[in-house]
């Protein structure tokens, strides 16, 4: 058991960590996370089904340990992605709702203290009652998610046990997106940054970033992107689309600033590597 589900775990770690480098929309990255791990745990369960356990012991020690480390993974990716959909405009509504998210995951702490002391102490004087399947006791504070789940791979605690890891990363995830709100926050206190191109540059480079999908997951729209740039950079782009359609109608090159801009960067590059 231990060696299918050492193997198992690494290779859905290794499909995780793939995914995390080489997919740039965060919200499609996360779907297919969750897939890969519905994959695995669908993996997992046929093995456990078929092969059952040698002793309670090793019972035990899944569903306490093993199971829970895969299934807190797919709730946590799972919490982020509603977080991420749900999630206001606004540097106070953002505030606001991570802090709300937090509070959910303190309510969920405070509702369950007594478990969760039981856990992170590593207690093992109940893991029959809680960790062995059928041995349920409705005294032990259960989840009503426990009476709809699959109970030939499931404990009356082992949702819980991933549900604690999951909710810490959950905690961790949040703060962190606090902390960049506040130091976005503090970057407008910097001074105004002035566009000194010229504005066919500013289209060009707009029209390129629209076409490549990088706002919102390539759902923000081009007029909310050209507003988003005259504000920022102090700019009156005019009739950006009259122009957009100048620079296609271009004889030589459309794309005159993005090549410029890429020589430049190579330049730097090259100048660096020969200091």
């Amino acid at each position: 058991m231990n060696k299918f589900y050492t193997e198992t775990l690494h290779k859905l770690e290794t499909e995780i960590n793939d995914l995390e480098i080489e997919t740039d929309h965060s919200i499609q990255r996360i779907e297919a996370v969750i897939d890969i791990i519905l994959k695995y745990l669908s993996e997992v369960k046929k093995y456990v089904l078929n092969r059952g356990f040698k002793n309670i012991g090793e019972e035990i020690h899944f569903f306490k340990y093993q199971k829970p480390t895969i299934v807190s993974k797919l709730i946590y990716y799972n919490a982020i992605y509603k977080i991420e959909t749900k999630k206001p405009y606004g540097s106070k509504p953002i505030k606001k709702y991570l802090n709300d998210e937090l509070r959910k995951l303190k309510r969920y702490f405070d509702n369950n203290l007594e478990f969760y002391k039981y856990y992170r102490t590593n207690n093992s004087f109940i893991d029959d009652k809680l960790f062995v399947r059928g041995k349920y006791d409705i005294k032990l504070s259960l989840d009503t998610f426990y009476f709809e789940a699959d109970h030939s791979f499931s404990t009356s605690h082992d949702y819980k046990v991933a549900k604690i890891i999951a909710n810490d990363l959950i905690q961790v995830y949040l703060e962190d997106q606090l902390h960049n709100t506040a130091y976005r926050d503090k970057s407008t206190d910097l001074p105004k940054l002035n566009w000194t191109g010229s504005k066919t540059a500013m289209i060009e480079l707009i029209y390129a970033l629209y076409s490549q999908g990088v706002f919102d997951n390539g759902n923000a729209d081009i007029k909310v992107i050209a507003k988003t740039f005259e504000r920022t950079f102090n700019l009156d782009l005019g009739d950006f689309y009259h122009t957009f359609m100048e620079l296609k109608s271009r004889k030589i090159n459309s794309t005159k600033f993005l090549d410029s801009l890429r020589d430049a960067l190579i330049r730097k590059m090259d100048e660096q590597d020969e200091m």
